[in-house]
């Protein structure tokens, strides 16, 4: 009878030994990650106000582009983040006829979208007028920001990368040039090279072969090393392909254009531009302007993990909050400190040196990134806005090829980061009884970027799973 007892109870009791709990899971996920490897896990339910995970929450850790997360809430909390980025041309003298007795001035305000229209309608509202004769010069105001074009701790070696362009108040085309190639229809012959934009300020060698091994390994590349901008292109085509790659001085890239520009629409103006702040005379005259949308920066910097937008919104912050006229990356940086701060966090308990995660001198913890989100959250205004401007899974932007097919496709909103060594994702989800949750995962020291991608696909899954009724 004892026996008949106990088996009894025995298989009752299968089903709930059968259940594994959320932790239990996680978990298992973590004691799989490769050895030598480091997480920092924070999972936090916003419905319920409460930690529903953590795993060594304050471990500092370099957030990678996470840390795009902190540079756009620090804007988003800003009442005065709805003005645009603007690019403007002005004169300053005195027009007779079809000559202006003066100078004509573009006066950079960071904005990193910046492009082919915006130039064409910057030289057109200059062609426009009624003079055609400029007898000063042609000058590109930067005084907006100082002349440090890369962030604290950005590696010298990864330019000619697009992802790391020079810095300056005057973007062109976010300071980079694409390079397309295509292989000819005759094996030997040289492939086809395109550029864009087109501009006279670089230079481009073609020395490919279609289809012919012996010619080398195809590689596009610029003379970096001296600060040149002579573009090369070599080795063997077999395919279309091209590459991003920057330009050295954007603020150069953007005047040399904008003059060769003018010229071409038959503006008789001096061949050499210099840089010179415009200081009010009251002859000054605005001629035209190119603006682009602080949401519409943000978004770019989360979908794309664009670091060009990144620093534009760090310096944009440091203009709002500095009466400088002439504003440093520190400036925006003692905003996003202060909201840090806001949180009981002390300066000496993290570090942040850019607004893009470039770096590696940044540092956070899991349980920063989601106090930055619980913020964010619970204001409806900027929670709306940044929740568009996050990458969904399965979807769209960096998470658009990641957790498709499972419970988690489309029910993840989050920030990707990495580079060697480093992978992060911080964001939103819900669980499966509709319970709004805030996460960060920090992996660190990992060599095999696939395997912290993939851990952090199956903690969302975890979490999308979970189920409140079910744990009780």
């Amino acid at each position: 009878m004892n026996r008949l007892l106990f088996a009894i109870l025995l298989i009752a009791a299968l089903p709930l030994w059968g259940q594994t709990s959320l932790e239990q899971q996680l978990e298992k996920l973590i004691d799989a990650l490769p050895e030598g490897s480091e997480v920092a896990v924070s999972i936090y339910d916003l419905t319920a106000k409460k930690p529903l995970y953590t795993y060594h929450p304050n471990r500092l850790s370099r957030p990678a582009s996470t840390m795009k997360l902190a540079t756009g809430i620090a804007t988003l909390a800003r009442t005065d983040m709805e003005v645009p980025f603007s690019t403007q041309v002005w004169y300053q003298g005195i027009v007779s006829n079809d000559t202006l007795h003066g100078d004509v001035y573009v006066v950079g305000g960071f904005d990193p979208e910046f492009d082919e229209e915006g130039m064409r309608r910057l030289v057109n509202s200059v062609a426009q007028q009624s003079f055609k004769v400029v007898t000063g010069k042609v000058y590109g105001d930067v005084s907006m920001k100082d002349s440090l074009y890369w962030g604290q701790g950005w590696a010298w070696d990864d330019t000619p990368e697009a992802y790391q362009p020079y810095l300056s108040p005057l973007m062109y085309s976010k300071g980079t040039v694409t390079v397309t190639v295509s292989p000819s229809d005759i094996q030997g012959q040289p492939a086809s090279v395109f550029t864009y934009p087109s501009s006279s300020y670089y230079t481009v060698e073609n020395t490919t072969k279609t289809k012919t091994p012996s010619v080398g390994r195809f590689d596009i590349n610029r003379n970096w090393l001296d600060n040149g901008n002579h573009i090369t292109v070599k080795g063997n085509v077999e395919r279309r392909s091209g590459r991003e790659i920057n330009v050295y001085s954007s603020k150069d890239f953007f005047m040399h254009t904008f003059l060769e520009r003018l010229s071409a629409q038959g503006l008789q103006v001096d061949s050499i531009y210099g840089f010179a702040e415009l200081i009010p005379d009251g002859n000054e005259v605005m001629l035209g302007s190119f603006e682009t949308s602080a949401q519409r920066v943000l978004e770019e910097m989360m979908k794309e993990s664009d670091n060009l937008y990144a620093e534009a919104l760090l310096y944009r912050l440091g203009t709002l909050t500095s009466s400088k006229k002439t504003i440093s990356a520190q400036d925006g940086l003692k905003e996003i400190t202060a909201l840090l701060r806001r949180f009981g966090y002390k300066s000496e308990q993290f570090k942040v040196v850019d607004g893009s995660g470039l770096s590696n001198y940044n540092y956070l913890s899991p349980a920063m990134l989601v106090d930055l989100l619980k913020f964010a959250y619970n204001d409806t205004d900027m929670f709306r806005r940044l929740y568009k401007s996050l990458p969904i899974s399965g979807i769209d932007g960096t998470l658009k090829h990641r957790m498709k097919q499972t419970v988690a496709n489309r029910n993840v909103h989050a920030k990707t980061g990495s580079f060697t060594g480093i992978n992060c994702l911080a964001g939103y989800t819900q669980t499966a009884d509709g319970h709004d949750i805030a996460f960060a995962i920090m992996n660190q020291n990992v060599l095999q970027q696939l395997k912290a991608r993939e851990f952090q696909n199956k903690v969302c899954e975890v979490i999308c799973s979970y189920k409140y009724a079910e744990s009780q």
